[in-house]
């Protein structure tokens, strides 16, 4: 199958900036929530790492998708939570600091568990031509490179030149957003024979799969009883995945397998968008109650 240098070069090239901008926002005390508030990070992360990829698997069972399509979809269950979902918690007032350390978590843990899945995928849905390449070494490796590495290096240059990177950090985010718009835009482009022709298929699965793990995560969450803010996090964390790193992964494969992740790149602003418009509305109340009861 031909290579497509897009894909090959320009999305892992983008992912590392990406990655390297979310590192510059953070600092060792922000994983501090881990022990501070240690069940809202391990109901995030359950969902994350076990109800995400499931409820992919089950959607694409379910849709009946073709392999290439049905493996490409739980590999985007399976990405860790995207810099976006910040931006989003922030803007629906949600706890910004339980969304970041979910991020940085998952994208760390992605080394493991995006190969881990990606194997079980293939064995399930019995795929031919790349399953003798799903091997978990080979893309451990490349899913450290893209993602780990510049998030250790991105937290390194904020610890060693802290004033350099409060004044460029915006910067960084604002070209992170751009970046991640003109990936996925440059994904569906160069694939969009692909695309156009299973956009039917694929379409109401991503969409179901979205919010599905939206809705899902936040009454697990409520369950577990966390409040509105922190059951935000967990359920936008849920609701934009690292779509650009599903990509980039599955480009290395087979070009097929990317159509789920550009699609849902697409489509998640939407449902994302509109849930924490919603959520804003509802948490505002929670932190006027918060600031009263705290005075």
């Amino acid at each position: 199958m031909e290579e497509n240098p897009i894909t090959l070069v320009a999305l892992p090239l983008g992912l590392v900036f990406i990655m390297f901008s979310l590192g510059m926002g953070l600092i060792k005390d922000d994983f501090r929530v881990v022990f501070t508030a240690p069940r809202g990070v391990a109901v995030g992360m359950l969902n994350l790492l076990i109800v995400a990829p499931l409820l992919a698997l089950g959607i694409a069972t379910l849709f009946n998708l073709p392999p290439v399509l049905a493996v490409g979809l739980v590999l985007l269950g399976a990405a860790p939570g995207g810099t976006m979902a910040n931006l989003l918690t922030h803007l629906a007032r949600g706890e910004t600091a339980l969304s970041v350390t979910l991020t940085g978590i998952s994208s760390a843990l992605a080394v493991v568990t995006v190969p881990l899945y990606l194997s079980i995928s293939s064995a399930w849905f019995d795929l031919t031509g790349v399953g003798t390449d799903v091997e978990i070494v080979p893309i451990a490796i490349r899913v450290l490179a893209i993602t780990l590495v510049p998030l250790i290096a991105g937290m390194a240059v904020k610890q060693r030149a802290p004033q350099w990177t409060e004044k460029n950090y915006h910067r960084f985010r604002v070209m992170s957003l751009v970046l991640f718009v003109v990936i996925v835009a440059a994904a569906v482009g160069s694939e969009w024979g692909r695309v156009t022709g299973y956009l039917g298929d694929v379409l109401v699965a991503v969409i179901v799969l979205n919010v599905c793990a939206m809705g899902v995560s936040f009454m697990i969450a409520r369950l577990a009883r966390l409040n509105d803010r922190s059951s935000t996090a967990i359920a936008l964390e849920l609701g934009l995945h690292n779509a650009t790193l599903a990509i980039a992964v599955g480009a290395s494969l087979d070009p097929e397998m990317t159509i789920p992740a550009a699609v849902y790149g697409l489509f998640m602003w939407v449902t994302g968008g509109s849930f924490a418009y919603l959520m804003a509305r509802r948490n505002r109340g929670a932190l006027v109650v918060t600031a009263a009861s705290a005075s």
